[in-house]
């Protein structure tokens, strides 16, 4: 397994693993929701490959992306010391210390980018990413109330963040 920065020739491997990880229910986008083009997408992966600050990771094994994880930093004077965290893992690869290895690449990245803090939300009752969280040094800062709709049905998340 290698974790390197997404190319812009990953582009359709990308999309499919971020429609993949959609189908938890434990992210922003309901399973289907994401209906971002595979041109949208490569448009994305250049921004962020053209921000200094801000850049996506994605865990390879045989020619398969199975896990990511990106950081995007403040791009006012106020935030810009703030990166704020998104990370998934393919169902059939969770539990195998992906998730670990990502955060450990994105420590490695920011180191000299000034950097103070790192946030990130999760959905209350997702234990396996809270525990993830709470290894690699969150903490629990707040609960957001009602912060999404899931299923017809208002959830809660916690704030979680990092000092740096």
């Amino acid at each position: 397994m290698i974790i390197r920065e997404v190319e812009e020739q990953d582009t359709e491997a990308f999309l499919k693993l971020l429609c993949e990880v959609d189908e938890s229910n434990n992210m922003l986008f309901s399973p289907g929701e994401r209906k971002t083009s595979v041109e949208k997408q490569r448009n994305i992966i250049i921004r962020f490959k053209n921000d200094p600050r801000s850049a996506f990771f994605v865990a390879e094994r045989n020619d398969e992306l199975f896990g990511y994880i990106g950081i995007s930093a403040g791009d006012l004077q106020r935030n810009k010391h703030i990166g704020r965290i998104v990370i998934g893992v393919s169902e059939h690869s969770r539990g195998m210390g992906i998730g670990t290895k990502l955060f450990q690449k994105v420590f490695e990245w920011i180191k000299g980018k000034h950097f103070t803090r790192l946030e990130l939300t999760v959905i209350e009752t997702n234990e396996t990413a809270i525990k993830l969280y709470d290894k690699v040094g969150f903490i629990k800062e707040g609960m957001r109330i009602d912060s999404l709709n899931i299923d017809g049905r208002f959830v809660d998340e916690w704030a979680m963040y990092k000092k740096i």
